[in-house]
């Protein structure tokens, strides 16, 4: 051990992902004294404008969106007491599909090696022990989500410093459980067509391969309010009309699925840092 604090690093595609699957352990192991670090990796342009407007739609000004995402981003930073953010700055790529996957600039279009190197400064200048990200599949298929993936699978292979990987999953059993909350608290929910909702069982594993199930209940207020300060994106942020107390029940729980470990912490775990504290 050295007297350099434990360091979390979460990296994440947009302004108010950090919230959604790991606003719970950015805010506990600040409280717990380690440092925690987020890396935003697009400007979030692809986002509603004022008043819902919709990307595409007439007067969407995605570098105004891109601004007002930013100061929302620093303010969920702010309710998570996250130590140090740091900004890519690619341009969101949109949904898959959209043409602003193909647009000059856009997150998807950034050759990975070139993305990664930069987030491998990041790594050797924070060295953290821990770091987070998605699946292979950007848990549900976003093209940023899926690279940011890549880069960060790539960054670790070039910095060799990481003892401990994780991607962030649901356990299929709180996957029913959202589904159910969904058709509680929103109205006129249309059943999936079939290939949908195929897809849908698909997403997440099995519980009994999760490997690490953080209880993160306490911090669920501020987990809440993270997500509350990301405004501008309220109609897409549904966890936003159950209210805090429903919301600490379905969001209490943080899961995770350890790709790499230098530790040997047995699994399942109830700790991102197991075998190193």
């Amino acid at each position: 051990m050295t007297d350099r604090p434990l360091t979390l690093m979460a990296v994440h595609a947009h302004p108010d992902d950090e919230a959604t699957s790991t606003g719970g352990v950015l805010a506990r192991y600040a409280a717990e004294g380690f440092r925690t670090v987020l890396v935003t990796c697009t400007d979030g342009g692809c986002g509603d404008g004022p008043g819902g407007v919709k990307p595409g739609d007439p007067g969407h000004d995605p570098a105004a969106v891109a601004a007002m995402r930013r100061a929302e981003l620093e303010a969920s930073c702010e309710v998570l007491k996250i130590s140090d953010l740091e900004t890519l700055g690619y341009a969101d790529s949109g949904m898959m599909g959209w043409p602003t996957n193909e647009a000059p600039g856009a997150f998807w279009q950034t050759p990975v090696q070139e993305a990664a190197a930069r987030l491998a400064d990041l790594m050797r200048h924070y060295r953290p022990d821990v770091v987070v990200t998605y699946d292979e599949n950007g848990f549900y298929g976003h093209p940023d989500h899926i690279q940011a993936h890549r880069i960060t699978m790539a960054a670790v292979e070039m910095t060799d410093l990481t003892p401990k990987v994780y991607w962030t999953t649901m356990p299929r059993s709180g996957l029913r459980r959202f589904g159910e909350a969904m058709r509680e608290f929103q109205e006129d929910v249309p059943e999936p067509d079939p290939a949908e909702a195929a897809a849908v069982a698909e997403m997440g594993l099995p519980d009994d391969e999760v490997t690490t199930w953080v209880d993160t209940t306490a911090f669920s207020g501020q987990k809440y309010d993270a997500l509350a300060a990301h405004a501008s994106q309220g109609e897409n942020i549904f966890f936003l009309r159950m209210g805090k107390e429903r919301f600490a029940e379905l969001m209490g729980t943080e899961t995770f699925l350890r790709v790499q470990d230098l530790t040997g912490a047995p699994v399942p775990e109830n700790d991102l840092f197991a075998g190193l504290r």
